[in-house]
């Protein structure tokens, strides 16, 4: 039989916040023993999801909250990273590689590519004024995963 477990995290829509979520996220996924390779990419997605909605979702400002929550069922760990800003207008064209609303802050336009490359699922909602939920899903692989 496998053990549950979760997580709830809320922070203020800060840039230097989205180090303190990443390793917060990563220590909680730890319990797995997931590979190098593993960490880095929930790392990395943490990194995409958190700053998209400092950026995108709060244009900057210190004023928003975001909410983090992860659970671990098995060997599947998921994670939601949700914000109550502006929202996205044209969810399908902000899942294009390389589009950035922002391209005067040179930004890359690859966050969602990036979350959809290391994640095995990944569900975006968003509505214009309310805010943007991602949910993410990926399955670790080691053996302590798999025996819990």
């Amino acid at each position: 039989m496998s053990r549950a477990n979760h997580m709830q995290l809320r922070f203020a829509s800060l840039s230097e916040n989205e180090s303190f979520a990443r390793v917060t996220v990563a220590a909680f996924v730890s319990q797995l023993d997931p590979t190098m390779e593993e960490l880095t990419d929930i790392k990395t997605v943490v990194s995409e999801a958190v700053t998209n909605a400092i950026i995108h979702g709060y244009d900057n400002s210190p004023d928003g909250e975001i909410e983090i929550t992860a659970s671990i069922e098995g060997d599947r760990f998921r994670l939601t990273v949700e914000d109550r800003g502006r929202g996205i207008e044209d969810l399908e064209l902000a899942r294009q590689p390389l589009y950035t609303s922002k391209p005067e802050l040179e930004r890359s336009g690859m966050g969602f590519t990036i979350i959809e490359n290391f994640m095995d699922e990944v569900d975006v909602v968003s509505e214009p004024g309310k805010g943007t939920k991602v949910v993410m899903v990926k399955r670790i692989e080691s053996k302590k995963a798999l025996f819990n």
